[in-house]
């Protein structure tokens, strides 16, 4: 069965790919230079993406020698990290030391925001929806919450960019232990194994290494995490991490505004272990968040419509989003690899599904609605694990777990490598 997901990617992968030169070259308006990304290609042969290939080919060997099977569980989820913060940093890399803190000193970027903050956060969060024209691109589509972190940090004596950029990656390389602990409840203890080289090697790590998108990422499976233990909790103990949940992911909407979309995930997970008044104490949780910036002087749904208003006024015009709506879903499938084909074939099969219903409707939404106009690889961060946690499920329902999909795991490390290697 990986064979043949495997080559339904490929030929998917294909009519992508030829979908952009079409695009190209009836000269639509696309806005962009290396349609389905953003960014420019400029291919080369670095050698600092030598790391990436032993990092990808000691994943791999580990993996085929079932390491993560035998291992102890708090193991398996220090080693799902390291393997996932190499794989991520060895990407990043392509471009040298410079690599890694490129996202974080690009001027378009959350970074280029931080020295309008000055000694006043109070007083920038508050003038946040109104000086829109003063903010990069990156926050013009984001919550004030990128720029704030980074500005405490900066504060807190992080000067040095590659030292903030690799604290950045450290702290986004947590999604993975964290979807692990929420693939070992929902699936059982093999399949979550057996999920650790798709997650250690995802092509998205492209993205996501040093990336702010990724903090949110981190934050919206901490609170897939909180709401799987609330389910297995009773009484005060449910309540508190049901409540944690819903502050959880509130914090995530103050970062990526599509981030909210991940509480779908836990309503449907909520609805699928019988527990319905979690939904309310997840809910209150997460209005604290919001109603705190509120105090400060951010609304957070003024903070979205002047998000629209912009993408309507900068983006829309320059971008058809017809041609986008097909350039993203093909973004979507580079950026996810061949694992996600297993996984949406593999759907009803697992008891994972609303994870993926809850990221699977906020691509949906983001298509349908023509907000998806370029930058998906960045956009969807927060979405793309839950998109593959599938893809250990059973071949057929309450069925025995499958192998471990190292030839999967394997194309997308190698689909990573050779995008590394023409895309800046």
């Amino acid at each position: 069965m990986q064979r043949r997901d495997l080559a339904t990617w490929l030929a998917l992968a294909g009519v992508g790919l030829l979908l952009c030169w079409v695009a190209v070259s009836l000269d639509a308006r696309l806005g962009a230079a290396s349609s389905p990304f953003l960014g420019r290609y400029a291919p080369s042969a670095p050698v600092w993406l030598l790391g990436a290939v032993a990092v990808a080919a000691a994943v791999l060997w580990l993996s085929a020698g079932r390491l993560w099977e035998r291992a102890p569980w708090p193991a398996v989820l220090a080693g799902g990290y390291v393997a996932t913060l190499a794989w991520g940093v060895s990407l990043a890399l392509r471009d040298g030391p410079a690599g890694l803190a490129a996202s974080l000193t690009d001027l378009d970027g959350p970074g280029g925001d931080v020295a309008d903050v000055g000694d006043d956060p109070g007083g920038w969060l508050a003038g946040f929806t109104d000086s829109d024209a003063a903010h990069s691109r990156h926050t013009w589509g984001h919550p004030p919450g990128p720029v704030l972190l980074l500005w405490s940090l900066r504060r807190l004596g992080l000067g040095d960019d590659l030292l903030l950029a690799s604290l950045v990656a450290a702290v986004g390389a947590l999604v993975v232990p964290l979807v692990l602990h929420v693939a070992r409840s929902a699936c059982g203890d093999l399949n979550a194994r057996r999920y650790v080289p798709v997650l250690a090697l995802a092509p998205y790590a492209l993205w996501s290494a040093g990336s702010m998108d990724a903090v949110a990422a981190v934050l919206g499976a901490a609170m897939a995490a909180a709401g799987v233990v609330a389910t297995e909790r009773r009484g005060r103990r449910a309540a508190v991490w049901g409540l944690g949940a819903g502050v959880l992911l509130g914090v995530a909407a103050l970062f990526a505004y599509a981030a909210a979309w991940l509480g779908l995930s836990v309503i449907c997970l909520y609805f699928a272990r019988r527990r319905p008044l979690l939904n309310v104490l997840t809910g209150v949780g997460a209005l604290a968040p919001v109603l705190a910036a509120q105090a400060f002087g951010f609304s957070w749904t003024a903070g979205l419509l002047s998000a629209r208003a912009d993408h309507a006024d900068e983006i829309a015009p320059y971008r058809a989003a017809l041609w986008w709506a097909g350039l993203s879903l093909v973004a979507l499938l580079l950026a996810a690899g061949p694992p996600m084909v297993a996984s949406l074939r593999k759907l009803r099969n697992t008891p994972a599904w609303p994870f993926l219903m809850g990221a699977g409707a906020a691509v949906v939404f983001s298509v349908l609605t023509g907000f998806a106009r370029g930058g998906a690889e960045h956009a969807w961060l927060a979405f793309f694990p839950w998109l593959t946690i599938a893809a250990t499920a059973p071949e057929r329902q309450a069925g025995p777990a499958p192998e471990a999909p190292l030839l999967l795991a394997g194309a997308g490390a190698i689909s990573a490598i050779a995008l590394a290697a023409v895309l800046r």
